[in-house]
Protein backbone atom coordinates (compact mmCIF):
# COMPACT_ATOMS: atom_id res chain seq x y z
CA UNK A 1 0.00 0.00 0.00
CA UNK A 2 2.75 2.55 0.73
CA UNK A 3 4.00 1.95 -2.74
CA UNK A 4 0.91 2.56 -4.43
CA UNK A 5 0.67 6.01 -2.17
CA UNK A 6 4.40 6.78 -3.18
CA UNK A 7 3.01 6.05 -6.96
CA UNK A 8 -0.40 8.28 -6.61
CA UNK A 9 2.04 11.26 -5.08
CA UNK A 10 4.63 11.19 -8.32
CA UNK A 11 1.25 10.74 -10.54
CA UNK A 12 -0.08 14.28 -8.74
CA UNK A 13 3.35 15.83 -8.82
CA UNK A 14 3.77 15.21 -12.35
CA UNK A 15 0.72 16.58 -13.07
CA UNK A 16 1.39 19.75 -11.87
CA UNK A 17 4.84 19.71 -13.77
CA UNK A 18 2.78 19.01 -17.75
CA UNK A 19 1.79 21.36 -19.72
CA UNK A 20 -1.72 21.56 -21.29
CA UNK A 21 -2.37 19.77 -24.62
CA UNK A 22 -4.92 19.81 -26.50
CA UNK A 23 -4.53 16.04 -27.82
CA UNK A 24 -4.05 13.79 -24.63
CA UNK A 25 -3.56 10.48 -23.84
CA UNK A 26 -6.54 8.70 -23.92
CA UNK A 27 -6.51 6.29 -20.64
CA UNK A 28 -9.24 3.91 -20.63
CA UNK A 29 -9.70 1.72 -17.28
CA UNK A 30 -12.06 -1.45 -17.56
CA UNK A 31 -13.40 -1.75 -13.78
CA UNK A 32 -16.18 -3.24 -11.34
CA UNK A 33 -17.90 -2.16 -8.15
CA UNK A 34 -17.86 -6.31 -7.69
CA UNK A 35 -14.23 -6.54 -8.36
CA UNK A 36 -12.16 -6.91 -4.92
CA UNK A 37 -9.01 -6.22 -7.19
CA UNK A 38 -10.19 -2.79 -8.69
CA UNK A 39 -10.33 -0.02 -5.94
CA UNK A 40 -6.65 0.51 -6.16
CA UNK A 41 -7.00 1.10 -10.39
CA UNK A 42 -9.74 3.31 -9.61
CA UNK A 43 -7.66 5.55 -7.02
CA UNK A 44 -4.70 5.61 -10.16
CA UNK A 45 -7.63 7.11 -12.64
CA UNK A 46 -8.75 9.07 -9.96
CA UNK A 47 -5.22 10.53 -9.47
CA UNK A 48 -5.03 10.76 -13.36
CA UNK A 49 -8.24 12.30 -14.28
CA UNK A 50 -7.31 16.05 -13.15
CA UNK A 51 -4.59 16.34 -15.41
CA UNK A 52 -4.52 18.09 -18.64
CA UNK A 53 -2.24 16.05 -20.68
CA UNK A 54 -4.61 12.85 -19.81
CA UNK A 55 -8.00 11.84 -20.45
CA UNK A 56 -8.90 9.29 -17.85
CA UNK A 57 -12.36 6.98 -18.85
CA UNK A 58 -13.75 4.37 -16.63
CA UNK A 59 -15.59 1.82 -18.30
CA UNK A 60 -17.14 -0.40 -15.93
CA UNK A 61 -18.33 -3.54 -17.33
CA UNK A 62 -21.05 -5.95 -16.09
CA UNK A 63 -19.18 -9.53 -16.18
CA UNK A 64 -19.01 -9.68 -12.12
CA UNK A 65 -22.38 -8.53 -11.51
CA UNK A 66 -23.14 -12.42 -10.52
CA UNK A 67 -21.10 -11.95 -7.32
CA UNK A 68 -23.65 -10.81 -5.68
CA UNK A 69 -23.51 -6.75 -6.74
CA UNK A 70 -24.67 -5.26 -9.70
CA UNK A 71 -22.19 -2.23 -10.64
CA UNK A 72 -24.24 0.38 -11.37
CA UNK A 73 -21.87 1.69 -13.96
CA UNK A 74 -21.63 -0.97 -15.71
CA UNK A 75 -22.26 -1.93 -19.34
CA UNK A 76 -22.70 -4.70 -21.80
CA UNK A 77 -21.21 -2.22 -24.15
CA UNK A 78 -17.67 -1.90 -22.82
CA UNK A 79 -17.60 -5.17 -21.66
CA UNK A 80 -18.07 -5.84 -25.84
CA UNK A 81 -15.20 -3.09 -26.15
CA UNK A 82 -12.96 -4.63 -24.22
CA UNK A 83 -13.76 -7.56 -25.77
CA UNK A 84 -13.04 -6.35 -29.06
CA UNK A 85 -9.34 -4.92 -27.57
CA UNK A 86 -8.34 -8.47 -26.24
CA UNK A 87 -9.40 -10.21 -30.05
CA UNK A 88 -6.87 -7.62 -31.94
CA UNK A 89 -4.21 -8.11 -28.93
CA UNK A 90 -4.94 -12.08 -29.49
CA UNK A 91 -5.49 -12.50 -25.44
CA UNK A 92 -7.47 -15.21 -24.57
CA UNK A 93 -9.05 -13.66 -21.46
CA UNK A 94 -10.38 -10.23 -20.30
CA UNK A 95 -9.88 -9.18 -16.87
CA UNK A 96 -10.69 -6.21 -14.49
CA UNK A 97 -8.53 -4.05 -14.04
CA UNK A 98 -7.30 -3.73 -16.88
CA UNK A 99 -6.36 -0.06 -18.51
CA UNK A 100 -5.53 0.65 -21.86
CA UNK A 101 -3.55 3.29 -22.94
CA UNK A 102 -3.84 4.97 -26.23
CA UNK A 103 -5.55 1.84 -27.82
CA UNK A 104 -2.70 -0.28 -28.02
CA UNK A 105 -0.57 -0.87 -24.60
CA UNK A 106 -2.78 -3.13 -22.38
CA UNK A 107 -1.24 -2.96 -18.68
CA UNK A 108 -2.66 -4.32 -15.27
CA UNK A 109 -4.64 -1.20 -14.03
CA UNK A 110 -3.49 -1.53 -10.65
CA UNK A 111 0.51 -1.30 -11.30
CA UNK A 112 1.06 2.60 -11.45
CA UNK A 113 4.50 2.72 -12.83
CA UNK A 114 3.62 0.80 -15.49
CA UNK A 115 0.88 2.88 -16.21
CA UNK A 116 3.01 5.97 -15.74
CA UNK A 117 5.50 4.70 -18.44
CA UNK A 118 2.76 3.93 -21.19
CA UNK A 119 1.11 7.45 -20.42
CA UNK A 120 4.75 9.21 -20.73
CA UNK A 121 5.59 7.23 -23.93
CA UNK A 122 2.25 8.39 -25.78
CA UNK A 123 2.67 11.65 -24.59
CA UNK A 124 5.75 12.23 -26.14
CA UNK A 125 4.44 10.94 -29.79
CA UNK A 126 1.69 13.88 -30.75
CA UNK A 127 -0.94 12.52 -32.30
CA UNK A 128 -1.13 12.36 -36.34
CA UNK A 129 -4.72 14.59 -36.26
CA UNK A 130 -4.99 17.48 -34.38
CA UNK A 131 -8.45 17.23 -33.14
CA UNK A 132 -10.35 20.26 -32.02
CA UNK A 133 -13.69 20.57 -30.30
CA UNK A 134 -16.01 23.69 -29.71
CA UNK A 135 -19.77 24.04 -28.32
CA UNK A 136 -22.16 26.20 -29.49
CA UNK A 137 -25.49 25.79 -26.86
CA UNK A 138 -26.15 22.07 -27.12
CA UNK A 139 -24.02 21.26 -30.40
CA UNK A 140 -20.57 20.12 -30.26
CA UNK A 141 -18.13 20.69 -33.50
CA UNK A 142 -15.75 18.54 -34.53
CA UNK A 143 -12.95 19.92 -36.60
CA UNK A 144 -9.49 17.91 -37.77
CA UNK A 145 -7.32 18.95 -40.68
CA UNK A 146 -6.21 16.01 -43.07
CA UNK A 147 -3.42 13.48 -42.78
CA UNK A 148 -2.62 9.83 -43.46
CA UNK A 149 -5.49 8.35 -45.43
CA UNK A 150 -6.81 5.33 -43.34
CA UNK A 151 -9.80 4.28 -41.79
CA UNK A 152 -10.84 5.95 -38.86
CA UNK A 153 -13.80 5.82 -35.91
CA UNK A 154 -14.81 8.76 -35.00
CA UNK A 155 -15.84 8.50 -31.57
CA UNK A 156 -18.11 10.60 -28.60
CA UNK A 157 -17.93 9.60 -25.51
CA UNK A 158 -19.79 11.31 -22.28
CA UNK A 159 -18.97 10.78 -18.39
CA UNK A 160 -19.76 12.03 -15.29
CA UNK A 161 -16.87 13.44 -13.70
CA UNK A 162 -16.76 12.16 -9.65
CA UNK A 163 -19.42 9.91 -7.87
CA UNK A 164 -19.09 8.11 -4.59
CA UNK A 165 -20.80 4.72 -4.21
CA UNK A 166 -21.10 2.86 -1.15
CA UNK A 167 -21.13 -1.01 -1.78
CA UNK A 168 -23.54 -3.41 0.32
CA UNK A 169 -22.74 -7.08 -1.09
CA UNK A 170 -20.31 -8.59 -3.06
CA UNK A 171 -16.55 -8.45 -2.92
CA UNK A 172 -16.17 -5.05 -1.86
CA UNK A 173 -19.28 -4.89 0.63
CA UNK A 174 -19.23 -2.34 3.49
CA UNK A 175 -17.02 -0.09 1.31
CA UNK A 176 -17.69 3.36 -0.37
CA UNK A 177 -15.82 3.76 -3.67
CA UNK A 178 -14.97 7.32 -5.32
CA UNK A 179 -15.23 7.34 -8.97
CA UNK A 180 -13.55 9.17 -11.51
CA UNK A 181 -14.48 9.97 -15.28
CA UNK A 182 -17.92 7.31 -15.47
CA UNK A 183 -18.28 6.67 -18.93
CA UNK A 184 -22.20 7.07 -19.50
CA UNK A 185 -22.01 6.72 -23.19
CA UNK A 186 -19.64 6.15 -25.93
CA UNK A 187 -20.80 6.11 -29.95
CA UNK A 188 -19.19 5.82 -33.05
CA UNK A 189 -20.55 8.80 -35.33
CA UNK A 190 -18.97 7.30 -38.49
CA UNK A 191 -15.79 6.92 -40.47
CA UNK A 192 -13.41 8.80 -41.60
CA UNK A 193 -10.65 8.50 -44.50
CA UNK A 194 -8.31 11.30 -43.10
CA UNK A 195 -8.22 12.72 -46.71
CA UNK A 196 -10.22 15.42 -46.28
CA UNK A 197 -10.74 18.04 -43.46
CA UNK A 198 -12.89 16.40 -40.59
CA UNK A 199 -16.17 18.87 -40.15
CA UNK A 200 -19.17 17.37 -37.50
CA UNK A 201 -21.68 18.99 -35.53
CA UNK A 202 -23.22 16.48 -32.97
CA UNK A 203 -25.93 17.36 -30.16
CA UNK A 204 -24.37 16.67 -26.97
CA UNK A 205 -26.49 18.48 -24.54
CA UNK A 206 -26.49 18.61 -20.29
CA UNK A 207 -23.22 18.56 -18.03
CA UNK A 208 -21.57 15.31 -18.74
CA UNK A 209 -18.03 16.12 -20.15
CA UNK A 210 -17.65 15.84 -23.80
CA UNK A 211 -14.71 13.38 -25.21
CA UNK A 212 -13.96 13.37 -29.18
CA UNK A 213 -12.09 10.35 -29.91
CA UNK A 214 -10.39 9.77 -33.80
CA UNK A 215 -9.37 5.64 -33.62
CA UNK A 216 -7.83 3.35 -36.39
CA UNK A 217 -10.91 0.99 -37.33
CA UNK A 218 -10.83 -2.22 -35.49
CA UNK A 219 -9.91 -0.74 -32.04
CA UNK A 220 -6.71 0.36 -33.05
CA UNK A 221 -4.90 3.03 -32.17
CA UNK A 222 -6.29 6.48 -31.04
CA UNK A 223 -4.79 8.97 -33.59
CA UNK A 224 -6.51 11.69 -32.17
CA UNK A 225 -8.80 12.96 -28.70
CA UNK A 226 -9.91 16.00 -27.02
CA UNK A 227 -12.40 17.31 -24.71
CA UNK A 228 -14.45 19.32 -23.04
CA UNK A 229 -14.77 19.56 -19.65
Amino acid sequence: MRHLRVALGLIGLLATQAAAQENAVVVELYTSQGCSSCPPADDILRALAPRDDVIALALHVDYWDYLGWVDLFGKAEHTARQQAYARVAEAKMIYTPQMIIGGTDHIVGSRPMQVMDAVQAHASQPYPFDLRLGRSGDLVSLNAGPGAVGVYDVQLVRYLPHQSVAIRNGENAGNTVDYANIVTSWVVLGQWDGAAPLAMQVQAGGPEAVVAIIQQAGHGAIMGAARLR
